[in-house]
């Protein structure tokens, strides 16, 4: 939706959660080939070393030329390590352990936590969605994330330990927006590995909800093997099984994304409106 007197930027999305073996990766993939199934433009950007992402998305990651690491350093432009429509309407910035030195040959460069955001500036426009896939730790790639992105997406495993290390989290997206990116907001959080034949995950689902002023979304992904399977075939779920139950989960959560873009689209467009129609009262007053 164009705004009047706004250029349309794509809604970039990092997805981060310090704990691993929470759905992180796998949501990446799967919500960026359900956006991009939905004719969205999808650009997904895989900033955690161990390159899980890249290879679930059929990339050999380990005969790559140039990454991630090499335009985070300065050694090649965003355009050479972009792999164009590795799925229609799907893009990719790859990574693999190489990215893992960064962190150290990073140290001393001026505005290092912006590296990421000045490369995604420029090819902004070209996408309505851009997914992050960030490391499982709060280090120099994930604030790079964060700097970058217009929202968190925060996968949580419906597991006895779900809130631990939450609030860590919350904090650090906190520092970001108030040091680095003021408009950073929390896009929601979404449960994973739900497995309905279990009270522990229902209760699980319910405590998060009575304990985090944040919002929930609707769809939650069920613990489900063909969802395990996918990644080890490089082929995204929706395309892999597409009748399987994480499928038809990751295509809700894909909808719901896509709703509240729009929302918020609209609650701009109503501002804006609002705006103007203030101003014309003003300037009619002053006559």
């Amino acid at each position: 939706m164009a705004l009047e007197g706004w250029d349309y930027m794509a809604r970039v999305i990092a997805i981060a959660n310090q704990k691993g073996g929470v759905g992180k990766t796998t949501t990446a993939i799967n919500l960026s080939a359900c956006l991009a199934e939905k004719n969205k433009k999808v650009l997904t950007v895989d900033i955690d070393p161990q390159g899980n992402t890249s290879s679930g998305l059929g990339i050999d990651k380990n005969e790559l030329q140039n990454t991630i690491y090499q335009m985070m350093i300065g050694l090649c432009t965003l355009e050479d390590c972009r792999i164009v429509n590795q799925y229609e309407n799907l893009d990719i910035l790859p990574s693999n352990v190489n990215l893992a030195g960064a962190e150290i040959e990073l140290i001393g460069i001026d505005h290092r936590e912006y590296i990421l955001k000045k490369q995604l500036d420029r090819i902004n426009k070209e996408y309505d969605f851009i997914l992050i896939d960030c490391p499982p730790s709060l280090n120099t790639l994930t604030v790079n994330a964060m700097t970058a992105a217009d929202t968190v997406l925060v996968p949580i495993q419906c597991e006895f330990y779900a809130l631990e290390g939450l609030t860590q989290l919350i904090h650090t997206i906190n520092l970001v927006k108030q040091r680095l990116n003021p408009s950073l907001e929390i896009e929601g959080v979404v449960f994973t590995m739900y497995d309905a034949r279990t009270n522990l995950s229902l209760e699980v689902v319910e405590n998060v909800k009575e304990n985090l002023r944040q919002n929930i979304y609707k769809t939650i992904i069920p613990r489900n093997v063909r969802l395990a399977e996918a990644p080890s075939h490089g082929i995204p779920i929706n395309l892999y099984d597409p009748k399987s139950a994480g499928a038809e989960g990751y295509r809700q959560l894909a909808d719901e994304v896509i709703e509240k873009e729009q929302n918020d689209l609209d609650e701009l467009a109503y501002a804006q409106k609002e705006n103007k129609s203030k101003k014309s009262k003003k300037t009619f007053r002053k006559k």
